[in-house]
Order: C-alpha cells, then sequence, then structure tokens
C-alpha cells in the first residue's frame, strides 16, 4: 500500500512538473532543431559555392587600399545595411535577407603575431541564443591580385598592399589563411 501512494505521490509531482513547464515559439523544439539544421546547412552551401566560383576570394580581395578598409563598407569597415554589393553578397542576399534571416560574417586570420585576430565583413547585430555556424577556409596566395571596386584586378598583389587587413606571417608563398565565419540567427 505504502508503495503504491508513493508512486501515485511521484507521479503527481511529475505531471505537475510538467503543466508548470512554459512553451513559447523560441522554446527549443524539433521543428526549431530542424530550422537550426537547415540555416546551417544552408550557410555551408554558400560559403562552398562562393568558395568554388571565385566569389569569396574576390570579395575578400576587394580592398580600398585609399581608406583602409573593403569597398562600400562606409566609415565603420564593414558591412551593416545589408549584403555587400558583390556575388558573395548576392548569395547572402538571396539565402538569408529575403527569408528574415540575419547573419553576420566574420573573417579569422594569424597576424604577424601569431595570434588569431577576427575582422567583421557583416555585421547585422548580437546572434540570438539559437544562431548556427558554418565556416570556410580560404587560402590568399602571395601573387593574388587584390581587387577594385567593381571586382576588376588592379595589379598590386595582396603582398604588395601593407594595408590589407590580414598581414603575411611569414615569408612562404601562402599569404595567410583566411577562416571565413557565418553565423546564422532567425529575427
Amino acid at each position: 500500500m505504502e508503495g503504491i501512494v508513493a508512486s501515485l505521490i511521484l507521479l503527481s509531482a511529475v505531471v505537475f512538473a510538467l503543466e508548470m513547464t512554459a512553451v513559447t515559439p523560441l522554446s527549443a523544439s524539433t521543428s526549431s532543431q530542424h530550422i537550426e539544421n537547415q540555416q546551417e546547412s544552408t550557410a555551408r552551401g554558400v560559403l562552398a559555392s562562393a568558395a568554388e566560383t571565385g566569389a569569396l576570394e574576390r570579395a575578400l580581395l576587394s580592398w580600398n587600399a585609399t581608406s583602409e578598409q573593403f569597398y562600400h563598407t562606409g566609415e565603420v569597415g564593414y558591412f551593416t545595411t545589408g549584403a555587400p554589393p558583390n556575388r558573395f553578397g548576392t548569395m547572402l542576399e538571396r539565402s538569408f535577407d529575403r527569408k528574415g534571416i540575419a547573419y553576420n560574417v566574420y573573417l579569422r586570420y594569424q597576424g604577424s603575431d601569431w595570434r588569431t585576430h577576427t575582422q567583421r565583413y557583416v555585421y547585422q547585430g548580437q546572434p540570438s541564443d539559437h544562431a548556427v555556424r558554418a565556416t570556410w577556409s580560404l587560402t590568399l596566395m602571395v601573387n593574388d591580385e587584390i581587387r577594385d571596386e567593381n571586382g576588376d584586378p588592379t595589379g598590386t598583389t595582396v603582398s604588395g598592399e601593407p594595408t590589407y587587413f590580414a598581414p603575411q606571417p611569414s615569408s612562404s608563398s601562402v599569404y595567410n589563411v583566411i577562416n571565413v565565419e557565418v553565423v546564422v540567427w532567425r529575427i
């Protein structure tokens, strides 16, 4: 008899606890996990496609030596009001902007002090707790050319441009490896 009463009390406590748990639109569920998986997969696909077509490299080499920042970024030095005006930006816009999904793009590279540094490329705000990340490594060679605001080669190599955001940490034919990270979240 005591065992039955104890099990009823335990069962009542579990039912009471479950009834007290609130489920909100931002609560973790299998559907929100599915959406996050889709967003991560989409971000990986955008990075892979941009790298394969050369759009990623052209975007990262579109450097304004005079203002010492990427072209069209304004005073802050990174894009804040939308996608960059290049092919990589078009890929981001088609994949995320049109679906109401926010994203940040960070560029991580090795500095001349051999430590990892981060440069913002696109920043649309602080990610939510449900943000997902995708990364892609892009190797820049010393003879890769800086691009102008239209994406055309300028004749100046990345190793010959002292204002470029990422330095050459060693004297090899590899200039630097840029880890491009896209962070995506629902608004």
